[in-house]
């Protein structure tokens, strides 16, 4: 028997507990072939990197397992018969991780957040008292107004 921790991800359009059977699914299928589950993780409906068949959030489940190599190889086969799953990834452990896992974790909460609007560029005071904001555009229209009247002399 083999530590696993196998991951996967479900159709975004299917309900919670439509996944939480589906990991019961699984359970079973390790069941019978001589595993079992340690630990299932519901990690939630998040937002996938790019679309996946269509999808563009997905149901992030993670499960440590503790199977043989032919009951791995069957839940695999069978989770890609499976419609409602988009990925999975099967990985061999020599341990199990802590817990939450990583896809659990935030790296840090909205409260934790440096909320500063100057950073950001608003509130700065770019222009100063002496300088307007189309100074250019008007030395601009000067400059075409005197040639104009150049060639308006030189014509003449």
């Amino acid at each position: 028997m083999r530590n696993y921790e196998l991951i996967f991800l479900a159709r975004q359009d299917i309900a919670q507990n439509q996944v939480e059977a589906m990991i019961g699914t699984f359970s079973e299928i390790l069941k019978s072939g001589g595993g079992s589950v340690v630990h299932s993780e519901y990690c939630g409906l998040k937002a996938l990197s790019y679309r996946i068949r269509k999808n563009r959030k997905a149901h992030y489940v993670l499960l440590d397992v503790v199977a043989s190599p032919a009951a791995k190889e069957e839940l695999e086969r069978l989770m890609r018969i499976n419609e409602d799953v988009l990925r999975f990834l099967t990985v061999a452990v020599d341990s199990f991780g802590t817990r939450p896992s990583a896809l659990m974790q935030s790296r840090y909460s909205r409260e934790d957040r440096p909320f500063n609007r100057e950073d950001r560029g608003y509130g700065r005071d770019d222009y100063s008292s002496d300088r307007k904001p189309h100074d250019n555009a008007s030395t601009a229209m000067a400059s075409v107004a005197d040639v104009s009247a150049d060639a308006a002399e030189v014509s003449a």
